[in-house]
């Protein structure tokens, strides 16, 4: 099933879209009774502004959206599969900046390259971040340099395969030995989980009007 959604119609969408004046004022994560206790517990803890840049790249074939395979080696979501962006830093102005600032970092996509169009409410992650997705257009063509200090490599996904209500997953899932079920999106060999899962899912449910 196709959205058929289009710039304009994104661009209308999150128009209206304005940062907090508390970049610490969250929103919890879709689904979170299915979480136990012990996991919704650590959304408590003092949490850390962040902020993340969706980019909705623009591609001849149509928009995707770019997430990163982070590395192996990092302190926070090693491993995991994520939006470009990272903690807020002192001289940066608000969490908008850092998400742009962290994107050059990490790929190499520069602020004048990407649109950003709106934002989303910040979510919690149980690392003890409250981050803030940027809603950014990213148009052909741009050359992508990797940090692979931070980056293993980079994956886009359709835009009309994460707007498409059949194509995440309810998956069970162990922590601390006690089995739950969670959201998550699979494309080919990438799987999308966590705190990503969730912001996608915050995503989807906004642009649809859910």
């Amino acid at each position: 099933m196709r959205t058929g959604i289009t710039v304009d119609a994104l661009r209308a969408r999150f128009s209206g879209t304005r940062l907090g004046e508390d970049p610490l004022d969250v929103a919890m994560p879709p689904g979170l009774h299915r979480w136990p206790h012990s996991m919704r517990e650590r959304l408590d803890a003092p949490l850390k502004p962040a902020g993340v840049l969706v980019p909705i790249m623009e591609r001849a074939q149509g928009m995707s959206v770019l997430l990163t395979q982070r590395s192996a080696d990092l302190k926070h979501h090693a491993g995991q599969a994520s939006f470009p962006g990272g903690s807020m830093e002192p001289h940066d102005p608000d969490v908008r900046a850092t998400a742009l600032r962290e994107t050059h970092e990490e790929v190499g996509i520069a602020p004048h390259q990407v649109d950003v169009i709106g934002c989303l409410q910040a979510m919690p992650t149980i690392t003890g971040f409250a981050v803030t997705p940027i809603v950014g257009l990213v148009r052909d063509p741009v050359e992508l340099i990797i940090d692979r200090s931070e980056v293993e490599y980079t994956f886009e996904i359709p835009l009309d395969f994460l707007l498409n209500e059949d194509n995440d997953q309810l998956v069970e899932r162990e922590w601390e030995g006690r089995r739950f079920r969670l959201r998550e999106f699979h494309f080919e060999d990438e799987r999308v989980w966590g705190a990503t899962a969730y912001m996608i899912l915050a995503f989807r449910n906004f642009v649809l009007n859910k």
